[in-house]
């Protein structure tokens, strides 16, 4: 089995666990067609988008492409939004947060290190390596950073058609990791972090 079709199964057994996600009660029914839509055909479950990152030269920094309800109206009510994430050497996707949505990032090509804070304070950091998988809590502060020399791809998952994205001012981020109760043995990963950042 060649890469394309590995990540082609992968990717299919990602969209089924997001239907099997999208079933849960407090989801809408099946679909929602807006009023404006006169025919539910096959077009209108079909979004295109991610067809511009075929072929294309890598960016030179850090860029990602969304697809939530605002892009592709079938997803109200399916409680699943997609983002593509290309870090190019060096890049960072910095700090942030999605207060109503866990994130899972399935990196595809590359390596990155991703981290959280927990609501314990406790910063839990990982390589990851491509074919992993990396969930972020609901509502945790986290980032990525291509350490590498290539470029890192990745998708990455959400339990909501309309994922927020609040970004964490990198000063108040680190004032927050250095005031609190995190273990000696993390203050290196912090040290690190601020390197990033500046």
């Amino acid at each position: 089995m060649g890469i394309i079709s590995c990540i082609h199964s992968i990717l299919f057994v990602l969209m089924v666990a997001q239907v099997i996600h999208g079933s849960e009660i407090h989801l809408k029914l099946d679909s929602v067609i807006p009023p404006n839509i006169t025919t539910d055909d096959a077009n209108f479950f079909t979004h295109s988008a991610f067809r511009v990152l075929i072929g294309a030269d890598p960016p030179t920094a850090f860029k990602f492409m969304k697809v939530s309800e605002a892009e592709f109206p079938a997803l109200n009510g399916q409680g699943v939004s997609y983002a593509v994430l290309q870090f190019p050497s060096g890049s960072l996707n910095p700090s942030h947060r999605h207060p109503h949505s866990a994130e899972l990032l399935f990196l595809l090509i590359g390596s990155l290190k991703v981290g959280f804070v927990d609501a314990n304070d406790v910063l839990h950091t990982l390589t990851l390596q491509a074919g992993d998988l990396f969930i972020f809590p609901v509502g945790v502060v986290h980032y990525q950073y291509n350490y590498g020399r290539d470029l890192a791809f990745a998708i990455s998952a959400f339990g909501s058609a309309n994922v927020r994205t609040i970004t964490t001012p990198v000063a108040l981020h680190l004032a927050i990791l250095i005031s609190s109760s995190i273990k000696y043995s993390v203050l290196t990963e912090i040290r690190q972090i601020k390197c990033i950042y500046t």
